[in-house]
């Protein structure tokens, strides 16, 4: 098949990838727009967030060409010579799934150099494997995260309603918004249907758990092979131990002398695991200070999507706080209290607890429960950190 036949068949592709994006779209994807400005965009986020669904829709109105990196096609001829006849014909080129490109990163190093007017936008799973690749162009090309999907946009698909936003759940007027928000729609019975399906549009399909449980297996066996060096079977094991361990543990960490011992790794080694488990969005580590330390655990660790709790039918009171460190995360850095008679977690100098019914403020300034519906003085629902995007 010929550079010009191959062009072909991808411009179909795309024109029938196009035609099957479905009316309802995620409500985030309108921030997207107004950071999507430049010619060189790193996207990056979990698996089946809907970064695909994005790029097709900016592709034809930005006259570029889509491709997928692991388009098995594309090894017919040397990538930088098919990118090269694409960019004659079209603004830019959008490349999903990146890494499956072998050497993508100095072909795009080229690419870069050679079109200096041509738009360059990427997108994968871990900002680490996209920084990794392009370290020396990381000044120029703006990197951007899909994140979870929010229980504000579930509520959309689901009513086709769009709420407003609260921006700061810790803020005495969002709450005011917080209860008109209840006066359009039952918050809590949608958001304990959030809880087990909710985060990614691809619920929608149907099926939401063995979709997950493909995603689970995807991202440690491909995603992780792009970041790891001299990865073995063993390994995999572990990474699939850790997760496993804090799907059914009721306390949110792991036993690094017990899981080295029984996996027969090092503990540099299983320390590198956890960091790039939490590269690729499978984990989030809490940690004391923000200034991580080498070969640490952390004080806490959640899985990154709080639906697995669910999904693999685990340690369901885990998604509590696993939701308020996935929600938090993405408006900045969320730490563990030192003192756990003064608060469990601290954000932006303030200091909360999170649990049910029988939580207690203690010493903190906020109790963030999922048993109420309505703020009232310093109790938020646990629902209300779900409407900040």
């Amino acid at each position: 098949m010929s550079i010009s036949e191959l062009i072909e068949k991808l411009e179909l592709q795309m024109e029938r990838l196009i035609n099957s994006i479905p009316e309802k779209l995620r409500p985030y994807f309108q921030e997207l727009d107004s950071m999507f400005i430049s010619k060189a965009i790193l996207l990056y986020g979990p698996r089946g967030t809907g970064k695909t669904t994005y790029l097709l829709l900016r592709a034809r109105e930005n006259n570029m060409l889509y491709v997928s990196g692991d388009d098995i096609r594309l090894l017919q001829h040397p990538f930088y010579d098919l990118a090269e006849e694409i960019l004659k014909n079209y603004s830019g080129i959008i490349i999903d799934e990146v890494h499956g490109i072998k050497d993508w990163g100095t072909i795009i190093k080229n690419m870069y150099d050679s079109f200096p007017n041509k738009k360059i936008w990427l997108s994968d799973s871990s900002s680490v494997l996209l920084r990794k690749s392009v370290a020396d162009l990381s000044r120029r090309f703006v990197i951007i995260k899909l994140p979870l999907m929010s229980l504000r946009e579930y509520i959309y698909f689901e009513t086709g309603k769009i709420l407003p936003k609260i921006e700061n759940v810790f803020d005495q007027a969002s709450f005011d918004i917080a209860k008109q928000i209840l006066k359009e729609v039952d918050a809590m019975t949608y958001f304990n249907k959030y809880k087990e399906h909710g985060t990614r549009p691809l619920y929608i399909e149907g099926n939401f758990k063995e979709k997950m449980m493909n995603v689970v297996e995807k991202t440690i066996y491909y995603d992780m092979l792009s970041i790891l060096e001299n990865v073995s079977e063993n390994h995999y094991g572990t990474m699939k131990a850790i997760i496993t361990h804090l799907l059914f543990s009721k306390i949110p960490t792991v036993n690094v002398e017990t899981m080295t011992t029984e996996w027969g790794i090092g503990k540099p080694k299983f320390y590198q695991l956890l960091q790039k488990l939490e590269d690729v969005e499978m984990i989030n580590t809490v940690d004391y200070t923000e200034i991580k330390k080498a070969y640490t655990k952390g004080a806490k660790i959640f899985l990154a999507d709080p639906t697995l709790y669910y999904v693999y039918e685990g340690e369901v009171e885990n998604f509590r706080e696993a939701f308020v460190v996935a929600m938090l995360k993405e408006k900045g850095k969320i730490l563990a209290s030192k003192d756990e008679t003064k608060g469990d977690f601290a954000f932006n100098n303030l200091m909360f607890e999170v649990g049910g019914r029988n939580k207690k403020t203690k010493e903190s300034d906020f109790v963030i429960r999922d048993d109420v519906d309505i703020p009232l003085k310093n109790i938020i629902p646990l629902w209300i950190l779900g409407m900040m995007w």
